[in-house]
């Protein structure tokens, strides 16, 4: 068969549904074998909001997700994606087309080293420079992007070998590689120290979600009765209904889960990655430390564990489960409770009516306004803080927040990719600084059929440098934007817009918008 068949096969066969991206002249075999295959291409209006899909659908479905861009601009613009997911720890396949191999070793228009490139935001990434070796490239690509910790990697295709022929078939994906159950020794040395301890507390990252331990993770916790802070993309790894979360690191108005970290003598991490949160800002040095994790801790001062337990992370739990339910020491509630119910107040105070709003004030109706199971997608920017901080989250991987690369853009994306994986309402939540990014992505959003919400935060500035800026200097230079009508913009692609003016207005629109249907909300914030 060609080669471009052979690589749909290859994808095929990885169980890949959807692959999204630009077309491009040195593509042209690659997009007609996907038209004549199961695999559906999706085109975008820009390689960026390709990655972001891709980067999305990966972290919520844990299979990679697949993004295709041309060479030279092409792949460069899908570059911050593919970047985001890496260090967001989300599987995603990135293929990019290139140039004939027998110009690549001339300077060659729009031809640069893109593996080079991609050399720094993947885990992996090859060029398919012969027919023989796509089927296994393509296998291992898939293997190592979703193999924990999960992130990015990256095929190029030249378009002379694309269009060759091979007689190579595609190779059939093994069961996913289990982790060994963690060591005996190191699990004594745990149990020995919350024997020792008064007041143990968790901290659940983006790998307590991200790789099923939730279910777990709550069961421990209901068996210790401890408190659990999470970092922002551990969001939901318990619920924080429950009486034991203390939301996330810089919760409540006074940091109160900093403050319950620094009372307690005993903190045991469930996932954390040091890319998410510096655990400068939250790490007592004086306090014993446990790190429980698929890697061993990345070495730093400010975060040295006194003890690893590197392996898999939900039968680490799950050890750790039994032995407490048979001989697992008990402890005073009374020490954190008061943490709790002073960042239960402050989540459930009563917002000012508007306009303006406050992002914070716009979170309770917006809670109200989604189910338990459904997916918020936030962008990056101030609001992603105020989400982080003060939006209760009831299940895993239901509030995506891009915390390790932190870019943004990624709202309107990966809510097109949010709304085709999952059976599920899908809120994308941005700034006006964030949305204009990859607003173009509503266009796609309407093609497919999609029906999610918009929910974008105005402010004519780039808050959250302003914040930071005028926290520093007492003033902020450089963030004031100028924006379009955006109900004017909602209306040019066909879409329901709302702009509330008072409370009451913003509640009926967020509670109609949620329902099933593809719309913008725009509110006026400070």
């Amino acid at each position: 068969m060609k080669v471009s068949d052979l690589l749909v096969a290859c994808l095929e066969r990885e169980g890949v549904e959807r692959v999204y991206g630009l077309p491009g002249e040195e593509m042209e075999d690659l997009l007609f074998s996907l038209r004549d295959s199961s695999v559906e291409f999706i085109p975008v209006r820009h390689e960026q909001g390709a990655a972001f899909m891709a980067d999305v659908h990966g972290r919520l479905t844990g299979d990679a997700g697949v993004c295709l861009a041309t060479l030279g601009p092409g792949a460069t613009n899908l570059l911050t994606g593919v970047a985001d997911a890496h260090l967001d720890k989300s599987p995603l396949v990135a293929i990019t087309a290139q140039g004939g191999l027998e110009r690549l070793h001339q300077e060659s228009h729009q031809a640069i080293d893109v593996l080079r490139t991609f050399g720094a935001v993947t885990k992996w990434n090859t060029q398919l420079d012969s027919p023989d070796i796509v089927h296994e490239s393509v296998r291992k690509a898939f293997k190592l992007a979703q193999y924990e910790k999960p992130g990015a990697t990256h095929l190029e295709l030249p378009e002379d070998v694309a269009a060759a022929e091979t007689k190579t078939r595609p190779m059939d994906p093994g069961d996913r590689v289990p982790f060994a159950a963690p060591d005996p020794d190191a699990l004594d040395r745990v149990k020995a120290m919350f024997r020792d301890a008064d007041r143990p507390i968790l901290v659940a990252g983006n790998g307590a979600v991200r790789t099923h331990a939730a279910t777990r993770l709550r069961e421990f916790v209901d068996a210790a009765d401890v408190p659990v802070v999470s970092t922002y993309m551990g969001k939901g790894a318990v619920s924080d209904a429950d009486h034991r979360s203390l939301m996330t690191l810089d919760s409540g108005a006074n940091d109160e889960p900093t403050r319950a970290i620094a009372a307690a003598d005993l903190v045991v991490t469930v996932g954390y990655d040091i890319a998410e949160h510096d655990p400068a800002a939250w790490r007592d040095e004086g306090t014993a430390l446990v790190h429980v994790d698929s890697e061993p801790a990345e070495v730093y001062e400010a975060y040295d564990p006194d003890v690893e337990v590197v392996a898999d992370i939900e039968r680490t739990l799950g050890s750790l489960l039994d032995w407490y339910r048979d001989e697992g020491p008990s402890y005073d509630a009374d020490w954190y409770r008061e943490y709790r119910e002073r960042i239960a107040a402050d989540v459930d105070r009563d917002p000012p009516d508007g306009p303006p709003f406050t992002v914070r004030s716009v979170l309770p109706a917006l809670r109200k306004a989604m189910a338990p199971e459904d997916v918020l997608v936030s962008d990056v920017g101030s609001h992603k803080m105020a989400i982080a901080a003060n939006f209760p989250t009831y299940e895993p991987n239901t509030c995506i927040v891009s915390n390790g690369f932190a870019s943004m853009g990624i709202a309107v994306p990966g809510a097109v990719a949010a709304d085709l994986a999952v059976d599920a309402n899908v809120v994308a939540a941005t700034g006006d600084g964030g949305f204009l990014m990859n607003a173009a992505e509503i266009e796609t959003a309407t093609r497919m059929d999609c029906s999610f919400t918009i929910l974008l935060f105005n402010d004519d500035d780039y808050g959250l440098i302003s914040e930071k800026q005028t926290a520093h200097t007492g003033e902020s230079f450089g963030t004031e934007l100028t924006n379009p009508d955006f109900v004017a913009f909602a209306d040019s692609f066909g879409i329901e817009s709302y702009r509330p003016t008072s409370l009451s207005e913003l509640r009926s629109a967020l509670e109609t918008a949620t329902e099933d249907e593809l719309s913008l909300v725009v509110v006026p914030v400070e």
